[in-house]
């Protein structure tokens, strides 16, 4: 961060760097979108809730790593996945695949938790060479009849327009026998062999024939791969709690030109079994395009070159239950051999995001802490200094934090709110798009200010700011998964959350295993994972208040950012 707290520059590759000889570009992205069949039932009471783990391993590698996994879907055996993954297709590279599915019991990210359902093993070759890029295969790994996973390739179109939409509908047929329906919509692109590929589902609106869903955003290479006149399947369904039993209330087809053109604003909702049935069928509802907006999506790299500085503070739990920092057995020991799980998450995030800092002044908090004068505080600068956070580089913020930890006593509770307030009064002063705001959060546990904690999260999601909390330990982390709102945003005493801006990892996910005894490999990949959301965040945050890329400095010599200490 600059000089000023909220002033940090931004800055990119050094000049005159050249590119490394040896480097590869990638012959094409390609989009896999997952579905499965005929899972196996695991729960009892209701029907399975499968997630799909995709896990590559590339030429080179020796272990299979996590890409990443798709939203869960509750009560249904025959899944059709929303989300994708987009990875880079080399031709000539062997790239292995591997499909894990899961039935989702715990709210726990760790996969120990949940009930294994199958798995299988492909190439990214294999799927893209199969007719029409569609591979289906049996699930292996739990024995006979577990059911069959189709995966699906297409290309990625270079469109970066993105769509937002907002529907609503009129006169919906009742489903429901003692109430009315609970409609819903899922999107699909139609594909060449006639198959459809789900894209977007909207919430549930409970009990209304005349629901109004949420506006929302999509890009158009996700709801067509770009292309205008590609058929877009609109069905909508009455919720039931089951999950592999919704009714169709009524489907239509259209195009995204005839949406955003305005040639097709109302559209009737269409049951094939009622038209089949009575020659006098009209509709069993209609939607109504109340809103189908283009615009192009600026890149990230775009508002970087532009002069965006990103602004970086760290905030470290110092509650007791870490443990006596001088106990080998403390999450906060400090060994002269090996930095202990919190120095080595702080260090693996501010390495890469210190890049993007011209004068890389970080400013380092601690909360849940007794200070040398008495007072337990759950705001309080590291470096000792009342009036100025800044610690200089990351180097600096480790410095501090040891010296923290032998000046003051491990107390509680866990309060999170302070700290997120302290960066959003901040970001609230630079709304233009010319900062933007990164707080990692290190912690060991439960937080105990859960209700100011969604309100703080709630207030700050309209500010040009992201939040990363990194889970240290072994504990429980099922709040910190409620606040990483991937599927739902997150709403507070009935207000809802403008953006989704919390990315929760628990560091334990990156130790060992997978990836093996290599501190530096899991450390790699631990950033990867917290810092992958912050780009469309940032992007997300610009599009919806309507700024744009500034141009490039004149010279980028120039320093990019001025400004007066602020705390």
């Amino acid at each position: 961060m600059a000089s000023s707290y909220g002033g940090g520059g931004s800055m990119g590759p050094p000049m005159g760097s050249q590119p490394t000889p040896a480097a590869v570009v990638p012959a094409t992205k390609v989009e896999v979108s997952v579905s499965c069949r005929s899972l196996l039932d695991k729960d009892v009471l209701s029907k399975s809730d499968p997630m799909c783990v995709l896990y590559m391993k590339s030429m080179g590698q020796e272990n299979f790593h996590e890409v990443g996994r798709t939203e869960m879907l509750k009560n249904t055996l025959n899944p059709d996945f929303a989300k994708k993954f987009v990875l880079d297709y080399y031709f000539e590279e062997l790239q292995k695949l591997q499909f894990k599915v899961y039935d989702v019991d715990s709210q726990n990210s760790s996969l120990d938790n949940q009930d294994y359902l199958g798995s299988m093993d492909c190439t990214l070759g294999e799927i893209v060479g199969s007719s029409g890029g569609r591979l289906d295969k049996p699930l292996q790994g739990v024995g006979r009849n577990a059911g069959n996973i189709i995966v699906r390739a297409e290309e990625v179109s270079s469109c970066n327009d993105m769509v937002i939409m907002q529907i609503e509908g009129h006169k919906l047929d009742k489903k429901d026998f003692f109430g009315k329906s609970d409609p819903f919509l899922v999107f699909s692109r139609r594909n060449d062999d006639g198959s459809t590929t789900v894209v977007h589902r909207t919430e549930v609106i409970k009990k209304n024939l005349n629901p109004k869903w949420r506006s929302f955003n999509i890009r158009a290479k996700v709801l067509c791969n770009g292309d205008y006149d590609r058929s877009i399947v609109i069905e909508c369904y009455d919720y039931d709690r089951d999950g592999s039993s919704h009714d169709l209330i009524g489907a239509s087809q259209t195009t995204l030109k005839e949406l955003s053109t305005g040639s097709c604003q109302q559209f009737d909702l269409i049951n094939p079994k009622k038209k089949a049935k009575k020659s006098s069928y009209k509709n069993s509802g209609v939607l109504t395009v109340v809103q189908c907006k283009i615009e192009q999506e600026h890149t990230f790299l775009e508002f970087i070159k532009g002069g965006l500085q990103l602004n970086f503070t760290v905030a470290i739990d110092f509650t007791a239950s870490n443990g006596d920092p001088r106990s080998p057995e403390s999450l906060h020991y400090i060994n002269s051999y090996q930095m202990n799980h919190y120095a080595r998450a702080l260090f693996a995030v501010g390495e890469i995001i210190q890049d993007y800092d011209s004068d890389k002044m970080f400013p380092a908090l601690g909360f849940g802490a007794r200070l040398p004068n008495g007072t337990v505080s759950h705001e309080f600068f590291l470096n000792g200094n009342p009036q100025n956070p800044y610690c200089a580089g990351i180097s600096g913020v480790m410095d501090a934090y040891q010296r923290t930890l032998a000046a003051v006593q491990l107390y509680g509770p866990t309060n999170f709110a302070p700290v997120i307030n302290h960066v959003a009064k901040f970001a609230s002063a630079y709304r233009d798009g010319s900062h933007y705001f990164v707080l990692l959060i290190l912690t060991d546990g439960v937080i105990t200010d859960m209700p100011q904690t969604l309100q703080s999260i709630v207030s700050a999601s309209s500010l040009p700011m992201s939040i990363i909390i990194v889970g240290i330990g072994n504990a429980e982390f099922d709040a910190m998964e409620q606040l990483d709102s991937d599927d739902r945003m997150l709403s507070c005493n009935g207000k809802f959350a403008e953006r989704d801006i919390v990315q929760f990892v628990p560091f334990r996910d990156f130790v060992g295993g997978r990836y093996g005894s290599n501190l530096a490999v899991s450390q790699a990949y631990l950033a990867k994972e917290v810092l992958a959301e912050v780009p469309d965040q940032v992007t997300g945050y610009m599009r919806k208040n309507g700024i744009k890329p500034r141009p490039p400095p004149a010279s980028e010599a120039e320093p990019r950012g001025s400004s007066a200490p602020m705390w």
